[in-house]
């Protein structure tokens, strides 16, 4: 198969698909294909049981969904992975205005559930902007910081934290803690990856520990996850209780494709719990397999990163990875109870047409920014190269 591709697209081949396939990170590509297919294939194994405990006929409804979503996040990393890193910024502009925007307005429009106003309802499909953009503030904020870096007055890093607290702000105003949490990691590691003191570092860190901190006074729900997860026995903690009991079913090989049986138990087993049903249905080894492709995309990606030579590219890129490798970890720390519970997706598993398309433009956009070009990997200095913030 291999094969029969390259000789598809002959290295002469100057075609825009013939010069996208031989300066794209292939082993990167082939392992998004591979969630995302992962993705479609465990929705049918929780869409039967998703859809009984909702009251919905059709058994295989999400799973369909999710086949679909599927289709167009592998439709968009093609995409915006052919895309030049001047396109990726103009991109990444327009999406995050777009987001921004729609955030703002969903205090009058959003479609709320759980307490929170994140969705705007486009017919029969619910659209979360904040999903789109953090892969966009993700770019900016990392643009921002190469031209700040360039000592030519321009006031980089102002902007970049300019873009940084709108986002936030409208986040806490859903509330959303958990994907500002998510964004603030990420931002902060584009921040240090840009060359700034560590002095800076420390002191933002712990600017950052005491806002995650006064959001237990701060928000109801927030305080009461906390509780839950430092007094199980006195909460109640039926959806981790459950989560953990099917991890627990599935032992070290699974009960078997759609043998599952505690995860009818899971509330949102399709969603933010999907990791449960695929460690009941397949094991502990197809769990560690699956963290392991997401831990080989997070560490190439980076190594990748280290190589570029802009500035821009390196930062933006390397973001972009540590966005992917931070929120699969908040998602298997909830599944596994080792922080409290926050309904963050799996990338590319969990059902959800935001979080898949979303997850499709951060890796097409990871991408394009690692792929070959004349120069691209020539001369670059390392992560903490020094520049105008010294």
């Amino acid at each position: 198969m291999r094969q029969q591709t390259a000789h598809a697209f002959a290295r002469t081949d100057r075609s825009p698909l013939g010069v996208w396939w031989w300066t794209t990170d292939r082993w990167l590509l082939g392992a998004t294909a591979i969630l995302v297919t992962l993705g479609v294939l465990l929705s049918f194994a929780s869409s039967p049981a998703a859809a009984q405990r909702i009251g919905i006929d059709d058994q295989f409804h999400f799973a369909i969904r999710q086949l679909v979503f599927g289709v167009g996040a592998a439709t968009i990393v093609l995409a915006v992975s052919m895309l030049s890193p001047k396109g990726i910024r103009r991109a990444a502009f327009f999406i995050y205005i777009v987001a921004i925007g729609v955030m703002a307005a969903l205090p009058f429009i959003g479609h709320s559930a759980k307490g929170a106003a994140r969705w705007l309802m486009i017919g029969g499909f619910t659209f979360q902007p904040s999903e789109f953009m953090k892969p966009a503030l993700i770019i900016l904020v990392s643009w921002m910081f190469a031209e700040g870096q360039k000592g030519e007055g321009v006031p980089g890093v102002s902007i970049a934290f300019g873009l940084y607290f709108i986002a936030v702000a409208l986040l806490l105003m859903q509330p959303d803690v958990g994907q500002t949490v998510l964004i603030t990691i990420a931002f902060g590691a584009a921040f240090w990856m840009a060359g700034v003191p560590i002095s800076w570092i420390m002191g933002l860190g712990a600017v950052a520990l005491g806002g995650l901190a006064s959001t237990y006074f701060l928000f109801d729900h927030v305080h009461a996850r906390v509780q839950k997860f430092l007094s199980p026995d006195q909460a109640d903690t039926h959806q981790v209780t459950r989560a953990a009991e099917a991890i627990h079913a599935g032992g070290l090989f699974g009960r078997g494709p759609g043998e599952g049986v505690m995860k009818r138990h899971v509330p949102d087993l399709h969603t933010d719990f999907i990791y449960s049903v695929a460690a009941e249905e397949y094991g502990l080894v197809f769990s560690l397999a699956l963290i392991s492709l997401f831990a080989f995309i997070v560490v190439r990606g980076l190594y990748k990163s280290m190589k570029l030579a802009d500035p821009f590219e390196q930062v933006a890129s390397a973001g972009l990875f540590v966005l992917l490798g931070q929120q699969t970890f908040i998602n298997v720390a909830v599944n596994l109870n080792m922080i409290p519970t926050k309904g963050m997706t799996l990338p590319f598993i969990s059902y959800g047409g935001s979080s898949m398309l979303a997850m499709g433009l951060t890796l097409g956009m990871a991408l394009a920014l690692t792929r070959k070009r004349p120069g691209s990997y020539g001369g670059g200095g390392p992560f903490g190269q020094t520049g105008a913030f010294d």
